[in-house]
């Protein structure tokens, strides 16, 4: 399921194939069939954090502050002066690993993608969305019975979480978080990534996206080109 997530966002980045509609038509399959989610919710959100990465308010993917998390110099000190306090905060580096990785996936996107094709209407989304669940259920279901399918599902979702939250983290978070400055997109895209060591399992680990910096500014670069 991680190895999918990281195919489907090279055919959502238009990186895979010469035509775009090749590119869509794939990536359709491979988010909808495949992974069981929306290729239009991929799209809202994570064009977002392209143009914007790290900007409090524009970037989805650091939305998660202040709820649970004070993210960034900037916007932490901002906290402490208003005295808003969520969550204890000065131990948000040992919480971390019980709410952010475990959870992002199976208590928050699981139920959200439902709620997101329904509200906008993404009917072929929600229709390649269910030949996921129903060749699952249909695979599983003889050998496992109803209970040990939703806990091979739920098993799966917790696995895939804590994966993928920790690729798409580390090379975001400890970078430059704070409101929209308005600066040029190439500062913007090089304050917000940073990139980690390069190796065989750690390419293939991450999908490449340990080349963070090089995605961010050519988002539509194949990823085995990264490296040059």
């Amino acid at each position: 399921q991680t190895q999918a997530g990281w195919l489907q966002h090279d055919f959502g980045h238009l990186s895979v194939f010469s035509k775009s509609r090749w590119n869509h038509w794939v990536h359709k399959f491979v988010i909808g069939h495949l992974k069981g989610a929306p290729a239009s919710w991929w799209n809202h959100l994570h064009f977002q954090h392209h143009a914007k990465p790290n900007c409090f308010q524009k970037d989805p993917d650091v939305n998660m502050h202040p709820s649970f998390f004070a993210l960034g110099k900037t916007l932490s000190v901002e906290l402490g002066v208003q005295k808003k306090k969520f969550m204890p905060y000065n131990h948000q580096h040992k919480y971390f690993f019980f709410i952010g990785p475990p959870a992002l996936v199976p208590l928050y996107f699981q139920w959200y993608i439902f709620y997101f094709v329904v509200q906008r209407k993404q009917w072929v989304d929600l229709a390649w969305m269910m030949t996921f669940y129903i060749r699952f259920f249909l695979t599983y279901l003889p050998l496992l019975g109803v209970k040990g399918i939703l806990g091979l599902h739920l098993l799966v979702r917790f696995i895939e979480s804590n994966w993928f939250v920790w690729i798409t983290q580390m090379n975001h978070i400890p970078m430059h978080i704070d409101y929209d400055k308005n600066v040029d997109w190439f500062s913007t895209q090089l304050q917000a990534t940073c990139n980690v060591h390069q190796s065989l399992f750690n390419d293939w680990f991450s999908g490449h996206l340990n080349f963070q910096i090089e995605h961010h500014l050519f988002p539509t670069m194949p990823r085995h080109n990264y490296w040059k």
